[in-house]
């Protein structure tokens, strides 16, 4: 999955309330609930920590988590350049397992 630029167009919540995404306490557990799933959540992420969203839930993550995250890595200038990478590296990994996968099968089948 390459990586979606424009993805607000694509993203779960797009036709959500915005009071339910920029939420406290309990409600913010029903909030994240929304990007489960998203199919550019991942691109939302790196936007909120890129642009440092300071309030609502975005890509998955209140800003709490986000401003923990943010403290961890202090030397990421790019979260977007970070997360792509490794989505790419993911994306990567698997097609070559399950191309391993698929030539273990295919020995045992002809032996």
């Amino acid at each position: 999955m390459s990586w979606v630029t424009d993805w607000i167009s694509q993203a779960a919540c797009r036709t959500a309330d915005p009071d339910e995404l920029f939420v406290q306490g309990a409600a913010q557990n029903r909030a994240k609930a929304v990007c489960t799933g998203c199919p550019v959540r991942t691109e939302c992420l790196a936007d909120a920590l890129d642009s440092r969203m300071e309030h609502g839930v975005w890509g998955g993550m209140t800003e709490r988590e986000r401003r923990a995250l943010l403290r961890r890595r202090p030397t990421v200038t790019s979260w977007r350049r970070l997360l792509e990478t490794a989505r790419a590296e993911y994306e990567r990994t698997t097609q070559l397992e399950l191309q391993h996968r698929a030539r273990n099968r295919s020995a045992r089948g002809a032996a």
